[in-house]
């Protein structure tokens, strides 16, 4: 059974855009070094209209990914520092009397941008870590039941330190099914590490980035991945996948409709890294331990990546 479709797309158009994400790739590997297939995620998350959720130890480069994110997609940024003292109005933005008008003018907060990095997520309260859930779900947030539209495109991409450090608070299930993907950088390799000693300084090197993908062309991409196609027979492999996570005993709940939904999206922009305009099984399973593992409600990450890493394994491919 064949579980390819052709949409038509031009095989100019694919490969145009395929060139145009290596470019990217290549610039932001020569920031974030031997990080490959976790650059590749981002930008698939981002083309998704997705969240990111880089969960790992300080230093390991996630906050410099974020940055050059933004710089080679020429996308307006904000960096939130997510601190325990923190209020939603710091993140949303309030209203403040003016005096000389005497009037109440709302003064727009750090979310009413393109790329907000949410550092540290988990030092927060709950009730501010909540102040996230409408924006990134609905792209608007209310205020003195007003809603306010975010720009577009609207990408947070939030950082959080491993569960066990001190003064973190656990992200509810809630606020982790907005993330589309949860990734770990790691170490870096010995060579890779000899060669961030020997090189420049890495703030130096983003702010030299230049800009491959600007906003329209990204626009015009994210609209190319809702014309990628999936067979039948590919949105049931998804779903045994699916079923999978709802009959394992291991896991508290398994994956939610939101999940599925959001991993073939996520299986679309993987796919245009191969100027290809329909899923293959490869490409579900090169982008589903990312988006599955954090929505398990597992206490360890690297028990999760195993779980989800034996569903694949175990699911028979379709032919």
């Amino acid at each position: 059974m064949n579980v390819g479709m052709n949409t038509g797309m031009k095989t100019e158009t694919l490969q145009s855009t395929q060139k145009l994400l290596m470019r990217v790739l290549k610039s932001l590997s020569q920031v974030v070094l031997g990080k490959e297939n976790e650059i590749k995620l981002s930008l698939a998350c981002l083309l998704a209209r997705g969240h990111l959720l880089i969960e790992d130890l300080p230093g390991t480069g996630k906050t410099t990914l974020a940055h050059a994110l933004a710089k080679t997609m020429g996308l307006d940024f904000q960096r939130v520092q997510f601190t325990s003292d923190m209020l939603p109005a710091d993140i949303l933005g309030a209203a403040i009397f003016e005096r000389s008008k005497e009037a109440f003018r709302f003064h727009q907060g750090p979310i009413f941008t393109q790329l907000v990095l949410a550092d540290e997520v988990n030092r927060a309260t709950p009730k501010t870590q909540s102040a996230l859930l409408e924006a990134m779900e609905e792209r608007q947030v209310t205020i003195d039941g007003e809603t306010k539209k975010l720009p577009e495109p609207f990408f947070v991409i939030a950082t959080q330190n491993p569960s066990h450090q001190i003064g973190t608070y656990p992200l509810p299930e809630s606020q982790l099914d907005r993330f589309l993907m949860r990734l770990s950088l790691g170490y870096p390799s010995l060579g890779d590490e000899r060669q961030l000693l020997l090189g420049q300084d890495r703030r130096q090197m983003i702010s030299k980035l230049h800009c491959e993908l600007p906003k329209e062309q990204l626009l015009l991409l994210q609209n190319q991945v809702d014309k990628v196609k999936a067979s039948t027979t590919l949105v049931n492999y998804l779903l045994d996948l699916v079923v999978a996570s709802r009959q394992e005993t291991r896991c508290q709940h398994g994956l939610s409709p939101r999940a599925s939904v959001m991993c073939l999206k996520a299986a679309k922009a993987w796919v245009l890294f191969d100027a290809r305009d329909y899923v293959l099984p490869e490409d579900i399973q090169a982008v589903f331990v990312s988006v599955a593992a954090h929505r398990l409600n597992l206490n360890e990450p690297i028990e999760a990546k195993s779980i989800v890493e034996q569903w694949i394994k175990e699911t028979p491919i379709p032919i």
